[in-house]
């Protein structure tokens, strides 16, 4: 029972390990942090994405300056991944949708999945092959981002794709003043 227990457990643990490598992937990406990014990758792992193909960090030479010159901002968002764990090697299918502003005030989305295969090495688990399924892609209309013309909404910082950017801030704060728009200026619910 015992042993059941602790293999469940280290099951859990290398699942965990997977997502946070997935998470670092996209994290590097959107906030243009190599050494996030690379971290997610063994140094040999191979990494084929539309045109390309080759080695993680080609792949971020490659990637980033197209993203720099064409985009304001990505979201690299992850949804559900499938993890079948086979000792020190891992297949993991992940579902994921690309966002995109770009500098035009365009957007572009895109949907699709990774496919990778993890190994452990030393006891971490990192991608050693990555295939990128782009399923779809649209280009819906954009609008201004929503609270944007809030005069003070820039104190606790903008999203930057650098280090700048408020989620390394550490501790974060807020250094906006308390405001509750369902309120009026004496405290009493609007319409009153």
């Amino acid at each position: 029972m015992a042993s059941d227990r602790d293999a469940a457990l280290a099951a859990l643990l290398d699942k965990e390990a997977i997502r946070e490598a997935l998470a670092a992937f996209a994290r590097g990406m959107d906030r243009f942090d190599r050494e996030v990014y690379l971290s997610a990758f063994w140094d040999d792992a191979e990494v084929a994405a539309g045109p390309f193909v080759g080695s993680a960090a080609d792949c971020w030479d490659w990637a980033v300056p197209m993203h720099q010159e064409g985009q304001q901002l990505t979201h690299h968002a992850l949804l559900q991944s499938n993890i079948d764990l086979d000792g020190d090697t891992a297949h993991v299918e992940t579902y994921y949708h690309f966002v995109a502003r770009n500098r035009d005030d365009t957007l572009v989305l895109a949907g699709g999945r990774y496919i990778d295969r993890f190994e452990r090495r030393d006891g971490v688990f990192r991608i050693a092959l990555r295939v990128n399924m782009i399923e779809w892609a649209c280009l819906p209309p954009a609008i201004p981002p929503p609270f944007s013309d809030v005069p003070d909404v820039a104190l606790n910082g903008v999203s930057d794709r650098s280090k700048d950017d408020p989620s390394y801030r550490r501790p974060l704060i807020n250094k906006r003043a308390p405001a509750n728009p369902a309120k009026d200026q004496v405290g009493r619910p609007q319409g009153e």
